[in-house]
């Protein structure tokens, strides 16, 4: 008799300070030679809305962490669950910088951000185990596919996967890619069920680290800004190198997922992808359809929040898959029975695919 790995409840928090745009109208940028850009921000915010899509973004206030997110999210897919907290086996989290308090740039992850959040949830049980993962942006799909492996081992029977971050205390002001970033969590209880309880479930994934000349396309660097801290590391992208990275590497991983299912493009309602630049994601899908033979792709595959939410890392995939589950986001919905596919794509360099029936 076969098993399934099944998401039975998930939840989500989107932090209420809204950064639009507009925010940076007047905001100086510098390349990463510490040279003034002289093009004028307001063309400069622009031009990268036309790229990313992205509108706005949302940042946490002052008092909140990243784990303070986390058990808020936590909270909300056990609670959809029904499930007891104290039967949980597993409460694995995924995230990229800790907890950063604000003014601060130090990172704080001892305890471990599921310890923090266990602690919170007053879980008692002393065979729950927590711990984090550091896998990039494909952080919380790598958690699913964790808890996946421990299921079919034997080895757990309940997980809790969260994916939280809190990107605007990491992010240089200085440097155009900062705008990209955001603050969000979102988590998902999973369980083991048998095939004759249900259709639902994983029914396939893909893992792949390229580690060699792409090692370092995302990393801690100094600001741009020329009389900066040098001792003072933020987050830094090689745009144009994750861009065509993601582009050459990701359709391929998705594919083989699917293969491995045995589920033909056909049959997939939706595709959620990290939320990292709206042109990319189209980009990525497309390709994706390509090596089907196909030039089109349905018109409402691709669910997408980044407009509003901005990039998230861990976050956006179980934030976008809540809201969609939820009827939250327009033109958007999922029945019984669907089929959709997780992935992402991030530092590392990571790839992660899930194929999933609903």
């Amino acid at each position: 008799m076969g098993v399934k790995t099944v998401i039975t409840g998930t939840g989500c928090y989107i932090p209420e300070i809204i950064k639009t745009n507009q925010d940076f109208s007047k905001q100086d940028f510098y390349t990463e030679d510490a040279q003034l850009i002289i093009t004028p921000s307001q063309e400069i915010v622009d031009k990268f809305q036309d790229i990313t899509g992205i509108e706005e973004r949302r940042y946490v206030n002052d008092a909140m962490n990243s784990s303070d997110m986390a058990t808020i999210a936590a909270r909300l897919a056990i609670e959809e669950s029904g499930i007891d907290p104290e039967e949980l086996d597993q409460v694995i989290l995924a995230h990229n910088f800790g907890n950063v308090i604000k003014n601060t740039i130090q990172t704080d992850v001892l305890p471990a951000l599921a310890s923090r959040v266990k602690h919170d949830l007053c879980i008692k049980n002393p065979n729950c185990v927590a711990y984090d993962i550091l896998f990039g942006c494909p952080g919380w799909v790598q958690g699913v596919i964790q808890a996946d492996t421990y299921f079919k081992a034997g080895i757990a029977k309940k997980a809790l996967v969260i994916g939280t971050e809190t990107l605007s205390r990491v992010i240089d002001m200085y440097d155009r890619d900062s705008m990209i970033f955001s603050d969000g969590a979102g988590a998902s209880v999973l369980e083991i069920k048998k095939d004759t309880e249900t259709k639902s479930g994983i029914l396939s994934w893909s893992v792949q680290s390229h580690c060699l000349d792409e090692a370092y396309y995302l990393y801690m660097g100094k600001s741009n800004f020329p009389d900066a801290d040098s001792r003072i590391r933020f987050i830094k992208m090689k745009g144009r190198k994750v861009y065509e990275y993601a582009m050459l590497h990701v359709p391929a991983a998705m594919k083989d997922c699917l293969d491995k299912a045995g589920v033909s493009i056909g049959e997939v309602k939706k595709v959620f992808i990290h939320q990292a630049n709206e042109k990319m994601d189209e980009g990525i899908i497309r390709r994706l359809f390509k090596l089907y033979g196909l030039k089109e792709m349905p018109e409402y595959i691709m669910p997408m929040n980044i407009q509003k939410f901005g990039n998230s890392s861990v976050a956006t995939i179980p934030t976008l898959f809540d809201m969609v589950k939820k009827g939250k986001l327009n033109d958007h919905q999922l029945d019984i029975g669907d089929i959709v596919l997780f992935a992402s794509v991030g530092a590392g360099m990571n790839i992660n695919a899930i194929c999933y029936r609903m």
